[in-house]
């Protein structure tokens, strides 16, 4: 029952939507930043950024997030990535007909440095964060760029969310406790051996203790616990979760191992790209992802039902945001959001009453 506008974005219009919205969420398209694409950036007719910011520029909404690929942060664009910042500081500051965007970043850094006042131009405290996923419980490295704003007026505070998981917790539950074996019940005779180049890397006092603040990352054993061989007859009860066949490991596309976090899910424009979408088994085979599989290792609860072809399904997914890093971060500019009505309603209170 959402209304849904299935169409270019740059034909919506913003006048439809109604005032006062408390948030504004968006993933421009990847492509014009992403390491396999062709780094054209503002070049590329799919830079959707001058759309996402036109569409804050006119909604003025209380905050807003979004999401990209790491990419975006490489040296290489980093005039590009300031100048998307600072758009996004100052969406009012406009760029003018026939305005070269350099000179618009020009204007807008005169505008940064002159520090005016922001709120009566309803411009955003703005913070860049790269992140990865394995950090907050989800189970794949997943390195991605969130950029969250806050209109200067509504006076929130409000900081990334810190990390909840860690490799060293991981290394300490596998090769110092065992707990990580033996609950997932894998005899002593079949458990690998701790990598060498995990021996330096773990802090003492979890050598000594342990425990920490953290909990392990989630791996992808963690991730596909209940799921039976998608060769097996069982496999038919779980939607999405069909064997494909055709998988082979070559160089630089090995799969992802069962004990640590899977690699990046990608989406691929020709299919499904093998390496970052295959299982490497207890024997050593490797196996493509299922659907299924493929939707748990990106935190999809499993009342997702992805309907079209593997490879479309697949490119659903390796576009998707980690459905509890969003929820993680969503959460936290919600708070942010409550905590600056509560202050502002209780403000004039304080003032009344002295």
């Amino acid at each position: 029952g959402w209304p849904l506008f299935e169409n270019d974005v740059r034909h919506f219009q913003w006048s439809s939507i109604p005032e006062d919205i408390d948030l504004l969420a968006g993933g421009p398209p990847c492509q014009p930043f992403s390491l396999g694409g062709k780094h054209l950036a503002y070049g590329d007719p799919r830079d959707m950024f001058p759309a996402t910011i036109d569409a804050i520029r006119l909604l003025r909404p209380k905050s807003f997030v979004i999401e990209n690929v790491r990419g975006l942060m490489r040296s290489s664009f980093s005039t590009y990535y300031q100048y998307i910042l600072l758009q996004l500081e100052f969406p009012d500051i406009a760029r003018r007909e026939r305005e070269k965007w350099l000179d618009h970043l020009r204007r807008l850094r005169s505008e940064k440095a002159s520090q005016k006042n922001r709120s009566a131009s309803h411009g955003y405290e703005v913070t860049s964060t790269l992140v990865n996923a394995a950090d907050y419980g989800v189970p794949q490295k997943r390195e991605r760029v969130f950029i969250v704003g806050f209109r200067s007026d509504v006076g929130a505070r409000w900081s990334f969310p810190r990390p909840t998981h860690g490799l060293n917790e991981l290394i300490a539950s596998q090769w110092i406790s065992e707990e990580y074996w033996e609950r997932h019940h894998v005899p002593r005779r079949s458990r690998p051996k701790m990598p060498t180049k995990f021996r330096s890397t773990v802090p003492q006092q979890i050598v000594n203790k342990g425990v920490t603040s953290k909990k392990p990352w989630v791996t992808v054993r963690d991730a596909l616990v209940g799921l039976p061989d998608p060769r097996k007859a069982e496999a038919a009860e779980f939607p999405n979760h069909r064997f494909q066949a055709g998988a082979k490991a070559y160089p630089g596309h090995s799969g992802s191992p069962l004990d640590l976090p899977a690699k990046t899910l990608k989406a691929g424009d020709h299919g499904v790209p093998g390496g970052e979408n295959m299982l490497i088994q207890d024997n050593g085979q490797v196996r493509y992802f299922t659907v299924r599989e493929s939707a748990r290792l990106q935190s999809f609860p499993d009342g997702y039902y992805f309907r079209g072809s593997w490879t479309e399904s697949m490119r659903q997914i390796g576009n998707a945001v980690p459905v509890s890093l969003a929820r993680t971060v969503a959460a936290s500019v919600a708070t942010s959001l409550i905590d600056a009505a509560l202050k502002e309603i209780s403000e004039p209170r304080l003032r009344d009453s002295v």
